[in-house]
């Protein structure tokens, strides 16, 4: 495999984004008003990830690696070149349960639902009312 380099996007990359969620994760798109970090390869952008803005705090979203990368540890080294972004405000998830165990060793902590703040909640009750399996998750910085 060639090596790969994770970065902030550039904002006017954004369509080159949605055309790998089109492709692989339909329901993601990235918006204008949102961070992303990439892993690009010599094939071209490989992974991406979100992080939404809500008020004082932050959601990362749309974790996304194409699926001939997937069980390689790409998730993982995107979420740690991805900590100054993480930092930067409190970081909440909501993780499929097939994924709590990757973003618990990113050092996220599982929560229950009524543990996150209010405007989460209501979002996650949405997401969770429309089908989706999903796990409330917050980082917390490692020492």
């Amino acid at each position: 495999m060639s090596q790969i380099h994770y970065q902030q996007l550039n904002p006017i990359r954004l369509p080159i984004i949605n055309k790998l969620y089109k492709d692989f994760y339909p329901a993601g798109k990235a918006k204008r008003d949102e961070v992303l970090w990439v892993g690009e390869s010599q094939q071209g952008v490989i992974c991406c990830v979100r992080f939404k803005y809500i008020g004082e705090l932050q959601l990362l979203t749309g974790m996304l690696v194409k699926p001939e990368y997937r069980g390689q540890k790409i998730a993982t080294q995107l979420l740690q070149h991805a900590i100054p972004q993480i930092n930067q405000k409190p970081c909440y998830c909501f993780a499929f349960k097939e994924l709590e165990t990757l973003y618990q060793h990113a050092g996220f902590i599982t929560l229950e639902p009524q543990q996150l703040p209010h405007d989460l909640q209501q979002r996650f009750e949405r997401y969770c009312n429309s089908g989706k399996k999903l796990i409330p998750m917050h980082y917390i910085a490692q020492p």
